[in-house]
This record gives C-alpha cells, structure tokens and sequence, in this order.
C-alpha cells in the first residue's frame, strides 16, 4: 500500500511541476524514487519498516533540496544517500527474510529427525537431499547479501562524510562573505574594502587570510569553474576602473591558484563599474559597489 500510494504522490509532482513550468527531476532523483519504490515493493515493508522509514526521510531529504536547487551538488549528494538507504533497506529485509527461512529450515530438519523412523530409506535420502539444497541456496544468499550490504553501508559513510564537508564549506564561505545561489552558479561576494587599500590591487594581510580559507571551502565543495569577477564604484575615470577591477581580480585568482585551486578552472575578468548592486550616490552603496565576486559553477 505504501509504495502505491508513494507512486501515485510522485506522478501527481511530476504532473504539477510540468504544469507550472518547474524543472524536470533529475536523473539522481529519480533513480532515489525508484530505489525507493522496489525497497517499499520487497520484504522491507514488512520485516525491515524502520529501515524503510530512514530512506523515506531520505527520499524527503531529497526532494526538499530538489525543490530549493535542483541544480546544487547539494541535490545530488541528498538524492545519491536516499538512494542508497533505500538500497539499504531492501537488503535488510532480504537479510531479515534469509534469517526466516533458516529458521523454517531448521525446524523442517527437526521435523525430519522426528519422522525419519517412519520413512523408508529412499524418503529420507530424498528429503534430506532436497533440504540439503535449500540449505545451500540459504547460505549463498547471506553471503551476497552480507558481501552488498557491507558495500552499500560503506558507501554511505563515504557519502555522508562527503556531504558533511560540504556543509562545513558552505558554513565557512557563509562566514567569509555573502553566498547566494543565482542561474550563473554560487556567487560568493567579497568586500573590496577587506580585500584591498583605497586604489591599490595588493591583497592586505587579512584578504590573504579570508582567501585561504575560500581556497580550502571551494576544494571541499569541489567546482567545473570559477570565475573571479572585479567590480569598482564609480568614482574616476571609468577606463581606471576597469583596469583596477581586472588587477583586483588578477590578484585573487593568484592568490586561489597559489592555494590549490585548478588554475586552467578559473578565470578573472574585470567589470569596473558596469554593474553596480546598488546606487552610487551614498558612501554605503560605493562600498557595496567596490566588490570581487567568485561565480562558481558546482560539479
């Protein structure tokens, strides 16, 4: 019953996302749905329900970060564990059902003894021989299952740790500067002001220290690309500006590359004063203007 009425839930989703024009699910998602599914269509239901209530939460896990970002690594790492505890579940309801049928195995060997007085030589050969069987269909069975469920358990504590790195990552780049996720990937913004002195392109002291530890964010997250971008207010000729803002974002990308991050990955352009995030009227909008953004395209 569960895994109809999980089915007839998802395709009602599915039907409502086209609907509105939300993305189409992703291929990770939609193998955690299926995994799901089997898991809940097995002996898990009935002999393993706590274990299929973990890949249920899971699978919620999943589809809440789907719908926040369905383009996030986040996404995937979430979509990639439900799958797994899914995959987990069914196996331990194989295991729970392999221990059954041991135990109705032995009680079928106990029965034999009992009736072996009464049975002629070729009854008894028979029925040992067809217990032999079962006995050794059993046994290879758990072994599979053990060999799977040892692989799978493991898998999930690299994932899981995977996924607690980056959770660490985004904590500390959150720390850092403001992160936000746009279509042009996770923008980290950095304040001029804390990267460089009034007109100069040399990383003060403590840019330095803030960009080691965006390096070692960005390498725990992993990337495709990044591009450093430099942005100006203003004030002066524009052409200075442009030029400031390309060697401030010279000076980052540098300094990243000199911290382990993949120089053919990232790339620095400066924008000067093209694009401002707020009015340049105010000493508070110039500042927020005298920024470098790092556009990050996610694995």
């Amino acid at each position: 019953m569960r895994a109809h009425t999980f089915s007839t839930l998802s395709l009602m989703a599915a039907l409502l996302s086209t609907a509105c024009g939300s993305p189409p699910i992703s291929p990770e998602l939609r193998t955690a749905r299926d995994a799901y599914e089997e898991a809940a269509k097995g002996p898990a239901s009935e002999l393993a329900p706590a274990d299929l209530d973990n890949a249920r939460q899971a699978l919620d896990r999943a589809e809440e970060a789907f719908r926040k970002n369905h383009k996030s690594q986040a996404t995937k790492d979430y979509a990639y564990l439900a799958q797994r505890s899914a995959e987990m579940a069914d196996i331990a309801g194989q295991i729970e059902q392999e221990k059954r049928a041991r135990k109705d195995l032995k009680q079928k060997l106990e029965e034999l003894e009992k009736r072996r007085a009464n049975m002629t030589r070729e009854e008894l050969e028979a029925a040992k021989a067809e217990l032999a069987e079962k006995q050794r269909k059993i046994e290879g069975q758990a072994e599979d299952l053990n060999k799977t469920a040892a692989q799978l358990e493991e898998e999930r504590k690299l994932r899981a740790a995977a996924e607690k790195r980056l959770s660490a990552a985004l904590t500390s780049l959150k720390e850092i500067g403001d992160i936000k996720e746009e279509k042009r990937g996770v923008v980290i913004t950095l304040s001029g002001s804390v990267l460089f002195a009034s007109g100069k392109h040399e990383l003060l002291p403590i840019a330095k220290d803030r960009l080691d530890e965006v390096a070692k964010a960005l390498a725990d997250q992993g990337y495709k690309k990044i591009v450093v971008e430099g942005h100006t207010d203003s004030v002066g000729a524009e052409s200075v500006n442009e030029a400031l803002s390309l060697k401030r974002a010279n000076s980052v990308r540098e300094h990243l590359v000199s911290k382990g991050i993949e120089g053919a990955k990232i790339t620095a352009v400066g924008l000067g004063e093209s694009r401002p995030v707020a009015p340049n009227d105010t000493p508070e909008g110039r500042a927020n203007n005298r920024r470098v953004e790092l556009v990050v395209t996610p694995e």
